[in-house]
């Protein structure tokens, strides 16, 4: 056989996620339960009108950096998307670490669900779950009711994502139109509850800070807010509809995820009657809810919670699944990561080995928890930031180029420069989204657990051939991609 037809074993996924599937695995993971759970939080901080305006913005820049995501599907529909892209840009080290700290990111938002529907059931019935205390983690105590339902809730979506895409996708769609659903009904209700008024609005925006400062101090948490959409590229093997159509998709999610939240945030605003309601509450809009409509309206919250939480845990478990496949199928990460199950054709073994990691969540404490789900907005910045430089490396100004693209150059170099303000904004001490200390040490020691998984696996992936490589993440040879991209940018995946 010769080399151009040699053949590798990537495995063999099922296409059979529609669109409609793949919309409702980005717009729920972009959801999830801060929507319901974070608005007093944010109107405390900023306002409501300067919160929704940050939160809006902070949309459109993600729709400018998914440009680069929709683009480099359309040309290389392949799973795990993030990782197939920073490999094509900068090879084999940079996408072992951009994708190591993506994973994490994708982890943390799913453990962090799991343990909001521990504390949903807590704010419905707080006497049911405080028996069984174990201990107390920096101020938080940890009772076993709330280690079993949260275990049992992972253990309920491992199993659906090992059953298959279409049953997670079915399953995500009917979720999102529940929320939906629920979330209009709590909007257009709101007009007539009993605390209702315009005036609740004001302050308009945080006195001390300003309207600039309130709305980018929103803007900086939008790769926290939105993470999810990038969830179309990791998918994208098993589309059965045109690759091309992936921008669309990534676009309507993060419209549909803004005006969610947009709408929360005015729901809870003009039903909370004075910032006392704000500072005295540990669950604004739960607490606002339950004075203007009794239980009947809590219970309307509830449910839309609820499908928050499934369709994040249900998004992340799938899209971190096939992160973890493809870089196992590549030998960048351990093979057994690749292995399918034999009747669903589902990588089984990476679906229970990321549970079983977020299984350990629950017992961390939530105060513990939000640490670390805090610094894993920058592993989720890092995978933009090196998704858009490769789009800038691939795509060409030269009209004789074969990957001569001017709008796509331009759009991902925009996407590159908003993707590094994020990182700034996170990392740099006194930004309005910098992290917190403990958050600090967390990213510290994720970077360093990393390094040393580096270095054990660093003969391993200094012996993969290059072309091999190439044909399990890309599925096109060394010598395709050598052709497609201009000649000053060759051999980039022989790094």
């Amino acid at each position: 056989m010769s080399e151009n037809n040699k053949k590798v074993d990537r495995g063999n996924l099922k296409q059979n996620l529609s669109e409609k599937f793949v919309w409702a695995i980005a717009y729920g993971s972009c959801i999830g339960w801060g929507a319901f759970i974070l608005p007093g939080d944010w109107i405390k901080q900023s306002g409501a009108i300067p919160a929704s305006i940050g939160i809006f913005i902070g949309a459109l820049l993600l729709i400018l950096i998914g440009v680069s995501y929709g683009a480099l599907v359309s040309r290389f529909p392949v799973s795990g998307g993030a990782f197939a892209f920073s490999f094509l840009g900068f090879g084999r080290y940079v996408s072992f670490f951009s994708s190591w700290f993506l994973t994490f990111g994708y982890i943390c938002v799913a453990a962090l669900n799991a343990t909001a529907f521990s504390l949903l059931i807590k704010f419905l019935f707080p006497s049911a779950l405080q028996t069984g205390k174990l201990y107390t983690i920096a101020g938080w105590d940890v009772y076993i009711t709330e280690i079993i339902i949260a275990s049992v809730l992972l253990i309920v979506f491992m199993i659906v994502a090992i059953v298959g895409a279409s049953v997670s996708g079915s399953l995500q769609y009917y979720f999102c139109i529940a929320l939906v659903v629920t979330v209009l009904l709590l909007f257009f209700g709101s007009f007539f509850g009993n605390n209702f008024s315009l005036e609740n609005l004001k302050p308009l925006a945080n006195e001390h800070k300003g309207w600039f400062w309130s709305i980018v101090s929103i803007v900086a948490i939008s790769p926290w807010a939105y993470v999810g959409f990038d969830n179309i590229p990791q998918t994208a093997e098993e589309f059965n509809f045109s690759p091309n159509k992936s921008f669309k998709l990534i676009s309507f999610s993060l419209i549909a995820a803004a005006l969610t939240y947009v709408v929360m945030l005015f729901f809870t605003g003009w039903l909370t009657t004075s910032n006392n309601g704000v500072n005295g509450q540990l669950w604004v809009t739960g607490a606002e809810t339950q004075e203007a409509f009794g239980y009947v309206g809590l219970a309307i919250l509830s449910i839309a919670i609820i499908m928050g939480i499934f369709t994040g845990l249900n998004g992340f478990l799938m899209s971190s699944s096939r992160l973890l496949f493809s870089m196992g199928r590549s030998g960048i990460m351990p093979m057994v990561f690749s292995k399918l199950h034999p009747k669903y054709k589902t990588p089984y073994v990476a679906v229970i080995f990321l549970v079983a990691m977020t299984l350990v969540a629950p017992w961390l404490g939530r105060t513990a928890l939000q640490w670390i789900v805090d610094m894993s907005s920058t592993g989720v910045s890092i995978a933009y930031f090196v998704t858009c430089l490769s789009a800038v490396r691939l795509f060409s100004y030269d009209q004789t180029s074969k990957t001569y693209a001017p709008v796509y150059k331009t759009f991902a170099i925009i996407g590159s420069v908003i993707s590094f303000i994020f990182l700034c904004l996170l990392l740099i001490p006194g930004s309005p989204a910098s992290l917190s200390v403990p958050s600090y040490i967390a990213l510290a020691a994720w970077l360093v657990l990393g390094l040393i998984f580096f270095f054990i696996r660093l003969p391993k992936l200094r012996r993969i051939d290059n072309d091999e490589l190439s044909r399990l993440i890309l599925n096109r040879s060394e010598d395709d991609i050598a052709d497609l991209v201009d000649e000053n940018s060759t051999n980039r995946t022989n790094k």
